[in-house]
């Protein structure tokens, strides 16, 4: 009797409910475990791009816990440089100021990634704010200097947010404009040219003043730098620059520094957020390979950008200035001539 209760249970409940019929049972079950393994995944990825990508000791940000004069610090103030809790300002909207941030710990990564949340803002207008901010890897830090609170002749690599035209024909660019150079050590930023001699590629962005959050990122994986701004607010990587074959030692720092001179601004750094870049080098690179000691592009004539001087003279004016160097002579000739006709006539009337 028993049985025939529990067996008409189990009828009836099959009945009125079909989702426990066996196949919507492993219907059911499946869904669930697949649910479950995607959260996992979504979890194990998220952790594995945490811990193992994002590298904490060469980055900076809120709370700024790793910025400080301790000695367990990760990052050095420098100059006017000065912790919000909202940013670090490298300079402020006054005159003749130099700011800087470096890292204390060596980058020994081969490729990585640096996102970089900034802010360049003041009261001057267009063209009348100055001069930029630059971000480092290099050989020196803590090092002021001409070159947007850096040392010139630096050795690794710098990526400059230039906002003010120096040169007089800028009109082939507009400003803001960010550029890439990688000095050897013996190589000299030219401020009045706003480093074209040594520039490498670069872009012009909107960066100043904006109403979105801007960011730059400097992505180096398998000797190819690549520079990337997001200011418009789409959160959209815009291509900036774009190197092959440049060669980059390891144990060089990270750094950002900015400089005021008659003209000025706020510079700053909101965070820099380091990732390590996991590359699978071809057999070909692997045999290829090399330490590099010195910075450098495989073709060097990226270097020798070719700026014409402001004292040169094109045909055209060479053409004109033997031309009327001509005639010029032509006249005097002439009036000596003239002078020289009455001297002897003169001469010859004493003589009567």
């Amino acid at each position: 009797m028993a049985a025939t209760v529990s067996s008409f249970k189990v009828t009836s409940l099959r009945c009125l409910c079909p989702v426990f019929h066996s196949k919507n049972w492993f219907f059911l079950l499946y869904l669930l475990v697949a649910v479950f393994s995607c959260q996992c995944f979504s979890a194990a990825d998220e952790h594995d791009f945490t811990d193992d990508f994002f590298k904490k000791e060469y980055s900076l940000a809120k709370p700024y816990s790793g910025l400080g004069f301790s000695s367990f610090s990760q990052w050095d103030l420098m100059g006017t440089a000065m912790v919000t809790p909202d940013h670090i300002r490298l300079t402020p909207d006054l005159q003749s100021r130099q700011g800087a941030v470096w890292s204390r710990v060596p980058l020994i990564l081969k490729d990585w990634e640096l996102k970089v949340h900034f802010k360049i803002h003041g009261q001057g207008k267009k063209n009348l704010n100055g001069d930029g901010l630059a971000i480092w890897l290099t050989k020196d830090r803590m090092n002021n200097g001409a070159v947007f609170g850096n040392m010139n002749q630096f050795t690794g690599l710098g990526v400059f947010l230039d906002t003010y035209p120096n040169a007089e024909k800028s009109h082939d660019r507009s400003f803001p404009y960010v550029s890439v150079m990688l000095g050897n050590g013996s190589l000299l930023y030219d401020h009045d040219q706003d480093g074209r001699p040594t520039e490498l590629g670069g872009c012009s962005a909107a960066v100043r003043n904006s109403v979105h959050d801007t960011f730059l990122l400097v992505r180096y994986s398998t000797n190819r730098l690549s520079v990337m701004v997001d200011v418009d607010g789409k959160g959209e990587w815009r291509a900036c620059a774009d190197i092959t074959g440049l060669r980059l030692p390891i144990g060089y720092y990270f750094g950002a520094s900015s400089a005021t001179g008659e003209l000025s601004d706020n510079h700053d750094i909101i965070s820099m957020k380091l990732y390590q870049l996991t590359n699978e080098p071809t057999s070909e690179e692997a045999e290829e390979e090399e330490e590099v000691t010195i910075p450098r592009v495989d073709n060097m004539e990226q270097f020798q950008v070719k700026v014409e001087e402001g004292g040169g003279m094109s045909g055209l004016q060479l053409f004109f200035t033997l031309l009327f160097s001509i005639l010029g002579l032509g006249v005097l000739g002439v009036v000596a001539l003239i002078v020289y006709s009455r001297w002897k006539e003169n001469k010859r009337k004493r003589f009567y």
